[in-house]
């Protein structure tokens, strides 16, 4: 699950994806905000819609007009509509960026609380993978595949290089180093992963020159 996942910067999207029309935009701030205060202090399971509804001031018609499900609520408050990040102009800096994001993202606390539940939940509701997809992770897919492409024709990355599988490499790292070890040191963190992944996506001579 890779704002990424991992390289996208964070705008607000005046035209979200919701269910029913778009009203006062006061009370969508209310929400998300209550929604992302009671994922870090009560979890997951507890965030409920009526915990919501209560904490934001609102009623759960309110809630259910602007989104079909706890799901969708807790994914857009722990993901805000992202916008993508310029890609940095080297393959190293970039992987780099992606790795740095992605260390970020899941040392959010929001996020950490959020993406337990969801996993969970796209299991039962596959469209919220295709959501998931469309609002985190296709954009800096295409763009890292297309980078990877321009790559392999100058000779600095290697022939077939997935982006797919960078970024799912990059993902996975990431989240077991923050949620599992604990990991402090981004930075460092970042850096050793953008070494392990350079090691297999650019040609020998170019991470000797890198």
């Amino acid at each position: 699950m890779i704002n990424h996942t991992t390289g996208l910067s964070v705008v607000r999207d005046p035209a979200r994806r919701r269910h029913g029309s778009r009203r006062d935009p006061a009370i969508d701030e209310a929400v998300l905000e209550a929604t992302r205060k009671l994922l870090v202090t009560r979890g997951y399971s507890a965030t409920s819609i009526d915990l919501i509804a209560a904490t934001a001031r609102v009623s759960r018609p309110a809630i259910y007009r602007r989104w079909r499900s706890k799901a969708h609520l807790i994914h857009e408050a722990a993901f805000p509509d992202p916008g993508t990040s310029a890609c940095e102009d080297d393959m190293a800096s970039e992987i780099t960026r992606l790795c740095r994001g992605a260390l970020m993202l899941y040392a959010d606390p929001v996020a950490r609380e959020a993406i337990p539940g969801l996993l969970h939940d796209l299991r039962l509701e596959p469209a919220m993978r295709r959501l998931i997809d469309d609002r985190l992770e296709a954009a800096a897919r295409r763009q890292l595949a297309g980078q990877l492409r321009h790559g392999e024709t100058d000779g600095t990355v290697r022939a077939g290089v997935d982006a797919d599988t960078v970024m799912d490499v990059i993902a996975g790292a990431a989240w077991y180093a923050v949620v599992v070890r604990r990991e402090a040191d981004l930075e460092a963190a970042a850096a050793q992963l953008a070494d392990l992944v350079l090691r297999g996506v650019l040609t020998r001579q170019a991470h000797a020159d890198g």
